[in-house]
């Protein structure tokens, strides 16, 4: 019988990437996945998110990329 390596775990984002990046405002902070605007709310459970030193945050479950808007 063969040993099935598990060695090469994929992220969820991986396997249901969906290449959406959204636009947030100050208002939308704290940042959740999906956002309660999203018309498919409940389509993975709520995962809050840290924005990065550029703004950005990318979701582990969907893959959906959310980037700040500056504030100049």
């Amino acid at each position: 019988m063969e040993e099935k390596s598990s060695s090469s775990h994929e992220s969820p984002a991986a396997s249901h990437p969906t290449g959406q990046v959204r636009t947030i405002t100050d208002a939308d902070l704290p940042l959740v996945c999906p956002l309660p605007s999203s018309s498919q709310w409940d389509a993975h459970p709520r995962v809050f998110l840290t924005l990065d030193d550029e703004g950005m945050a990318t979701c582990p479950y969907c893959g959906t990329t959310y980037r700040k808007e500056s504030q100049d």
